[in-house]
């Protein structure tokens, strides 16, 4: 389930009320037409609140739908991105309608993972292929002119609504691209996601996407894997020149939010890979001569659930955490499939089997749930040690921080 930010409100606004309102009117409908009925009134009042920029008033009602309606809740997180990121526009006396897309790239180094502006070329090149693979034939498209990281892509609904807005107009009306804010500086990782963004239109009605005029029996999940197929091969060496000296894998582009996921998702597993390649090289190390302890935390305002895995890498026979990642939950079946216990007392799950195929035999599970402590001067998130104690990870003094050289 998407988890809201935690604030505390001593009173929900009417504007709040009523969306949330609609929100459970839509969960608990009865019928197809009642459902669509109650759902046009809401895509309405969070259009109304995007278009504003009240994003306060979208979190409140979400967080007041959260603990006792979730059902409800998922309509509303649903509402959110199908509006923010699906707009509608007139021009020359044509309606269309346009989607905010997102073109992940996974990439992983011993190097600093790039980011910033697409070259013109590379841009001619990934428009190329978009209309080849995976774009309908009525489609319009604008590539947003940069390589993002997650630092820099928009914050809310509401930005993400205002970033569609900007990019349909310039492409209906083939204006230069606006002039985006300064990008946030890219916090480096050893793993991390890189995002091509696009705004594409078509006459209303119209497909927008390949898969979407496909013949009987309508087999859209072959269609895209056709797709993506076709994508990967005719792309990655372009994508090898946005990000040298990384390795990498490309995901299939596809609704902004959608695409977001998956690549949140797909990514957990090159961190643990990345880092115990990285730290087997830096400290000159065989992977045996690491332990793992796997904690979990969670939020205090709900205690007992388990939001996401912190994985402590530490040297065997000594205290310190040298690295530290983390594994987030992101739907209700992540923590089961993350890391359960064995048989002979050996973990089992996707974390522990990544950690052995690597070559870490030695791993064990706190039993504690942590609060989500973070170190008060950097940030950075606080790993369970082997005596159950939050602390820093920390490197030795002379080795390189992870990624943070940059490759020639």
């Amino acid at each position: 389930m998407r988890r809201p930010i935690k604030k505390t409100r001593q009173k929900l606004a009417a504007e709040s009320q009523r969306i949330a309102n609609l929100a459970l009117a839509v969960a608990q409908s009865a019928s197809r037409i009642e459902d669509l009925s109650w759902q046009a009134k809401l895509d309405l009042l969070v259009t109304k609140s995007l278009k504003q920029q009240h994003q306060d008033v979208l979190d409140a009602a979400a967080e007041h739908l959260f603990p006792m309606h979730p059902n409800a809740y998922e309509v509303l997180m649903e509402t959110l991105e199908s509006t923010s990121t699906c707009g509608y526009a007139e021009h020359d006396g044509q309606h269309y309608t346009s989607l905010l897309i997102a073109a992940p790239v996974l990439a992983w180094t011993r190097f600093e993972i790039a980011s910033g502006a697409i070259p013109a070329e590379i841009q001619n090149i990934l428009s190329t292929h978009l209309y080849a693979h995976l774009l309908a034939d009525e489609t319009l498209l604008r590539l947003l002119p940069n390589l993002y990281s997650l630092d820099q892509l928009p914050r809310s609904h509401s930005e993400t609504y205002a970033l569609l807005e900007r990019h349909t107009q310039a492409l209906l009306k083939n204006s230069p691209a606006p002039a985006e804010a300064p990008s946030a500086q890219t916090i480096p990782f050893l793993a991390d996601i890189r995002y091509v963004l696009a705004v594409i239109a078509v006459p209303s009605g119209a497909p927008l996407f390949k898969w979407q005029s496909i013949e009987a029996p309508y087999d859209c999940a072959q269609a895209k894997n056709d797709a993506l197929l076709q994508w990967q091969q005719q792309i990655e060496p372009t994508a090898k020149r946005l990000l040298p000296g990384c390795g990498i894998e490309l995901l299939l582009p596809e609704a902004y939010y959608t695409a977001c996921r998956e690549a949140d998702i797909r990514i957990r597993p090159a961190s643990i890979r990345s880092a115990a390649f990285y730290l087997t090289h830096i400290l000159g190390k065989e992977a045996d001569q690491f332990s793992v302890v796997i904690g979990a935390f969670g939020e205090q305002e709900t205690p007992g659930q388990i939001d996401e895995y912190r994985i402590s890498f530490c040297l065997r026979g000594a205290p310190e955490v040298v690295y530290g990642v983390v594994w987030p939950l992101y739907q209700t079946d992540d923590q089961l499939s993350a890391v359960t216990p064995g048989e002979n007392g050996q973990l089992a799950g996707e974390i522990p089997a990544i950690l052995t195929e690597c070559g870490i035999a030695d791993i064990v599970q706190t039993e504690d749930i942590f609060a989500m402590e973070f170190c008060d001067d950097c940030g950075a998130p606080l790993f369970a040690d082997r005596e159950s104690e939050l602390v820093h990870a920390e490197m030795p003094d002379d080795a390189p921080a992870p990624g943070t050289a940059h490759f020639h």
